[in-house]
């Protein structure tokens, strides 16, 4: 199932199981579990995660488990979830839209009047709510050319980038592959996303960086969130290849990339949004927190 189809279904509650105790992990990872301890997080990163992920795991029963980890956001969660999380005392870094689509984005003219008033209203629930970030997608190329694409997309988030100024929200568009998982996405490298922040000009206007999917279209990680810092409003985790745990069955080295974007005075959230693997979802999330808590 991918993102759309979890978060719908779970929104419906189809699917929804009891947590399980049991954890079935990897020898070192059941080690590195055992010996590694929550509650001394060392406050230095905003932890943050994807409910879509972990749709099979009931709303409450969730909430509760990923308190327990000492993560205070859960995201891509719409305005009808928020009083859940407010409940169980958590909130919600980066918002959606229910009806957000990953393929007819703002990059084509005919979608930006339908897109316009949702996402107006999204930035009004979200400043009511203390949500500080909002997602929005560039949709598929279809033969659209790359300046384009830009083009369009600035005219269609003019208006929406303006009034989230004035709301103090930011927009980010995500950054995802065109080679694996999202096919003819137009917001697919990093470079054509900076294209974007610079046409539109508004400093709540920035990219949500995508460890995994631009690990997928383009690598050198460390070196592109140094170069453009500036740029990044957001970050998700997620292991190459696959999509799943960031431990060390996976090429990426996350501490050290956690650490450079310390270093770059980020002061945002950083969302782990890998497919979990582990019987005991949580365990692998909690894995995924003490792994990225650098």
């Amino acid at each position: 199932m991918n993102r759309r189809e979890i978060i719908k279904n779970a929104a419906l509650g189809i699917g929804a199981v009891s947590l399980a105790p049991i954890t079935k992990c990897s020898t070192e990872a059941s080690k590195t579990l055992e010996t590694m301890k929550v509650d001394k997080l060392k406050g230095n990163v905003n932890h943050s995660v994807c409910r879509w992920c972990y749709g099979s795991i009931e709303w409450n029963a969730f909430c509760e488990g990923v308190k327990e980890i000492g993560i205070p956001s859960v995201e891509i969660t719409t305005p009808d979830d928020w009083a859940i999380l407010q409940k169980h005392g958590l909130t919600c870094a980066l918002g959606t839209v229910p009806q957000a689509s990953l393929t007819d984005g703002f990059n084509d003219k005919k979608f930006h009047e339908k897109l316009y008033q949702p996402y107006i209203d999204l930035i009004d629930k979200a400043a009511d709510n203390g949500v500080p970030t909002i997602i929005v997608f560039s949709g598929n190329k279809k033969d659209k050319t790359d300046i384009e694409g830009i083009e369009n997309c600035a005219i269609g988030l003019d208006k929406i980038v303006k009034y989230a100024e004035q709301k103090n929200i930011m927009v980010v568009m995500e950054l995802l592959n065109s080679k694996v998982n999202h096919p003819d996405y137009h917001c697919d490298h990093t470079e054509w996303g900076v294209k974007l922040v610079d046409k539109i000009g508004s400093s709540h206007f920035k990219l949500l960086y995508d460890i995994y999917h631009m690990q997928v279209m383009e690598g050198d990680i460390i070196a592109t969130i140094r170069k453009y810092k500036d740029y990044m409003g957001h970050y998700h985790t997620g292991g190459v290849p696959g999509r799943n745990e960031i431990n060390m069955n996976q090429e990426l080295n996350y501490p050290a990339i956690m650490k450079a974007i310390l270093e770059t005075g980020y002061k945002g959230y950083v969302a782990q949004e890998f497919v979990p693997t582990y019987e005991d979802k949580l365990a692998a999330l909690k894995e995924g927190v003490l792994i990225c808590d650098v």
